[in-house]
């Protein structure tokens, strides 16, 4: 139906299409007064959501199509007066309808761009009925956690709790994010309730057994409950579904969107296949964020395949591009280790991939960079003992267990390179080195002069890499003969520290580089390029120094400022400034990461639920489990510049840190959003938000864990931030 005929219409105030089907919808069209519909366009849908009591106020509209060359959906939230405005849509069929908190899905509407289309939500019937929308936090809080009392653990002929089992901080990091939700979100229905493929199993606990023995990820779900008290996790796992099941609901019940948290615009795209899995995406240079403007968005598959998918945004058109790898040898993750079938796929293998790319990055000329496996483990001869390779006469290296590739869109062309060090996440600094963190606390951080390389191709001679060494003799430079991790401090020596970088940042201001390190309680490097030095911080935790305690780092991020960000496992996110310290930052007090300068860590508690049973104000009793934050340094999302936004992988939201506020922004369908990385990007700085805004996607390794169960896949999210509900 044409513009023009949709105001004749409205005119007449007739509609044989709006009386038949007049209990679901009602096409108007009006002026965006109080309580009637903005005016709709060729490229929009609008209207009012009603339901019994009157306007629905902060409730999604969800528009999905799959007329498109890849499922497309749009979603916004209702005005204080239950107005909606979906902008931008492709000419295309959608199934419309309402979701929100309090609701049961409404009834399916069909509607073309143009419309002027009146909805009637449907209050749920229950509060059971709508918990079934909430996010996974809400029932995953439901966990009983072990009490404080139980730590330290005395092993079997005591209390029962491994000795490995120190604090019960550490057991609240293995159940959030360095374990269960390092890889799915905790609480949705997937994992609330127990496949009935499965099998019969006398207790619930034997049923979780199972469940973590089941397909291609078996060894690592093994492996992560074996970590901490194995078998009490697995019969407190048992006995949260077991009370699922019998209908007890979250204590508490989420918000709906508020204030500013209205304004948003989500834009969702299929891609990858149902059997893979994405870690990353990236839009964007994370310098200049204009690079790549409507260009296509590319991800990283990891241990699901080679293929790297890619979406272009601008024709709704979703494909891949081959990863390559050196040696025939290298391994694959197809031969992973399985020790029970999966309740989806069965025995069948579903990953198979040598490159286990894990992240992208755009250099300024558009080239794609990733951290890439182009070979087996074992290093060439340039990065060994005996080398002149200049890093290597200093510390050698005998393995690495990925490399970088770089793919170039204008030739379509791949190119491997060989580093000599772990690789993982990468960064670009401003003199075009590519820095890398190695994913754990390993011993070094690696860089390649990208400049040189160019020039040379030259893997060997662009290539550099330094152990991290504190400054403990406090001499102002890197001495050799340093002590090594274990050993006692030496006042004459410098000391060497086991800080690989989990996430990577250079520092605008200084050149430094900074990044995460995990662990309990982990804490932050900073190692500076022209003196070859670290320095270490370490998360405030039990010190009486701090206001507030935190542990367990993932992801970092670095402001314009100087100020790295970080996300802990506590369910905070923390900020780390260097310019607030007090005291010396070497000399013997350096290694003592606990005291070095705890004033310069400010802590923010996630937005969310704490877990039922923990007694308030407890450290790490809040439920969420944030993997990745990521700063907003060019205000690409329209919320300022630097701020932070953090992934609220436990409550399908991201969420950003304006001036001290949280502003919540859910992305309500299909439910179990679980992000693992943002990116944002201006792709025409002329027509305000329209022209920007965030990107990232479901990173779940388990498709089938979305709402919609197998045959689900992985989907890339624009989030955009408009003046007002209503913006077109």
């Amino acid at each position: 139906m044409s513009t023009k005929h949709t105001a004749c219409i409205a005119m007449l105030s007739v509609s044989v299409t709006a009386l038949l089907a007049a209990s679901l919808a009602t096409k108007v069209a009006a002026q965006p007064a109080a309580g009637q519909a903005a005016r709709a366009d060729a490229g929009t849908i609008s209207g009012v959501v009603s339901g019994a009591k009157g306007p629905e106020a902060g409730v999604w509209v969800i528009a999905e199509t799959t007329d498109l060359p890849t499922k497309y959906v749009k979603i916004v939230v209702t005005d204080d007066q239950g107005r909606y405005l979906l902008p931008d849509m492709p000419k295309a069929n959608y199934t419309v309808w309402v979701r929100g908190y309090g609701l049961v899905d409404s009834p399916k509407v069909k509607a073309a761009p143009g419309a002027t289309l009146n909805l009637k939500s449907v209050a749920a019937p229950s509060r059971a009925a709508a918990a079934q929308y909430y996010p996974g936090i809400y029932w995953y809080s439901m966990l009983k956690i072990p009490d404080a009392k139980l730590f330290p653990g005395t092993g079997p002929s005591g209390n029962g709790m491994p000795t490995t089992m120190t604090d019960q901080g550490l057991w609240l990091r293995y159940i959030k994010t360095d374990g269960c939700i390092h890889c799915h979100q905790i609480g949705d229905k997937a994992t609330r309730t127990l496949e009935p493929e499965l099998g019969h199993f006398d207790t619930s606990a034997a049923a979780w057994e199972r469940r973590l023995q089941s397909g291609q990820a078996s060894a690592t779900m093994v492996t992560t409950i074996g970590m901490f008290d194995a078998q009490r996790a697995l019969a407190l796992f048992g006995d949260w579904t077991d009370r699922v099941a019998k209908g007890e609901l979250p204590k508490t019940d989420p918000e709906r969107p508020q204030g500013r948290e209205r304004n948003v615009v989500i834009t969702e795209w299929d891609w990858g296949t149902p059997t893979t899995y994405m870690h990353d995406a990236i839009s964007t240079d994370k310098r200049d964020p204009t690079v790549n403007g409507h260009g296509l968005i590319y991800g990283a598959p990891e241990e699901s395949s080679d293929m790297v998918p890619w979406l272009d945004p601008i024709d709704n058109t979703a494909g891949f591009i081959k990863s390559e790898y050196r040696d025939p040898k290298t391994p694959t993750t197809k031969n992973s280790v399985m020790y029970a079938p999966s309740p989806y796929w069965g025995s069948q293998t579903i990953w198979d991939s040598h490159t286990i790319i894990h992240n992208p990055m755009f250099d300024e000329r558009g080239r794609l960079w990733l951290t890439a496996r182009i070979r087996p483990a074992a290093n060439p001869a340039f990065c060994k003992v005996g080398s002149d390779q200049p890093s290597a006469k200093i510390y050698p290296k005998n393995t690495s267990n990925r490399q970088v590739e770089v793919y170039d869109p204008k030739t379509q062309k791949v190119t491997m390179i060989d580093l000599c060090f772990n690789t993982h996440h990468l960064q670009f600094d401003k003199n075009e080195t590519l820095w890398f963190s190695a994913g754990g606390p390993y011993d070094v951080i690696g860089w390649l002069d990208v400049k040189k390389w160019d020039q040379t191709h030259d893997d060997k001679a662009s290539q550099g890499w330094s152990p991290f060494v504190l400054d403990t003799n406090g001499n102002g430079k890197r001495d050799a003969g340093w002590t090594e991790p274990g050993q006692p401090t030496d006042p004459t020596k410098d000391k060497r520290i086991d800080a690989g970088l989990y996430g990577v940042g250079p520092n605008p201001q200084d050149g430094s580089i900074w990044g995460s390190v995990t662990g309990f309680p982990g804490g932050v490097v900073r190692y500076d390029p022209k003196t070859q030095l670290s320095e270490y911080y370490e998360f405030p935790y039990k010190n009486p120094k701090a206001k507030v305690w935190g542990f367990s780092p993932r992801g970092s991020d670095m402001a314009s400022d100087g100020v790295i960000w970080s996300v802990l496992a506590s369910g905070h996110v923390a900020s780390f400034d260097r310019r607030l310290c007090k005291g010396k930052l070497n000399g013997p007090a350096a290694a003592d990461a606990q005291n070095v300068c705890p004033e310069g860590f400010t802590l923010y508690k996630m937005p969310g639920p704490d877990f039922e049973g923990l007694p308030k104000g407890t450290t790490g009793a809040g439920a969420e489990a944030p993997y990745y934050v990521w700063v907003d340094q060019h205000n690409t999302l329209g919320l300022g510049e630097n701020v932070p936004v953090v992934t609220g992988d436990e409550a399908d939201s991201l969420n950003a840190l304006v001036d001290g506020k949280w502003v919540v922004m859910r992305i309500p369908y299909p439910m179990s959003f679980f992000a693992k990385n943002l990116d944002g990007r201006i792709d025409d700085a002329k027509i305000g938000w329209k022209g920007k805004g965030l990107w990232s996607l479901y990173s779940d390794r388990s498709a089938p864990h979305i709402e919609g169960g197998k045959g689900q896949r992985s989907k890339v999210i624009h989030v955009q931030y408009r003046p007002d509900p209503l913006a077109k």
